[in-house]
């Protein structure tokens, strides 16, 4: 048997506000369909140069009322980046709270506009700890 990746759907609320959150954290779209019939809006976005792992995001165009609010089952997204401060500083000076700071060097967790869970993983070695990171207490949940 043989099986390969394809991508993780999320449904997003504000198509444009959650496509700004990806492109902060250095997506790139790399295919978009609009269903006319099926009223949503399906975009991909993936880390440039890597087209084979895409976050699906779709928007259904009149909201998600009667669609299973659960997501219980659901753990998280995760990038590699190659400097997880610099990563972190960027989305904090865009407004995105920090949930889980980066105190170790090697992780940190965000959400994005639909309070879908993102794991941050610094390349390689772990960063000697540093200001502001080291004492940044968590704030909410992950």
């Amino acid at each position: 048997m043989t099986i390969r990746y394809l991508h993780t759907m999320v449904r997003v609320l504000d198509l444009e506000k959650s496509m700004e959150f990806y492109r902060l954290l250095g997506l790139e779209e790399i295919r978009r369909m609009d269903s006319e019939q099926g009223r949503f809006t399906l975009v991909f976005m993936a880390p440039p140069g890597q087209p084979e792992c895409p976050v699906e995001l779709t928007y259904n165009w009149d909201g998600d009322a009667g669609l299973p609010s659960d997501s219980r089952h659901f753990g998280h997204l995760a990038y590699r980046v190659a400097n997880i401060y610099e990563t972190c500083q960027k989305l904090m000076d865009a407004g995105v709270t920090i949930n889980r700071p980066p105190r170790d060097g090697h992780m940190a967790f965000v959400r994005s506009p639909d309070n879908v869970s993102i794991e941050i993983l610094q390349e390689g070695a772990h960063l000697p700890p540093q200001e502001p990171w080291a004492g940044m207490a968590n704030t909410g949940h992950w």
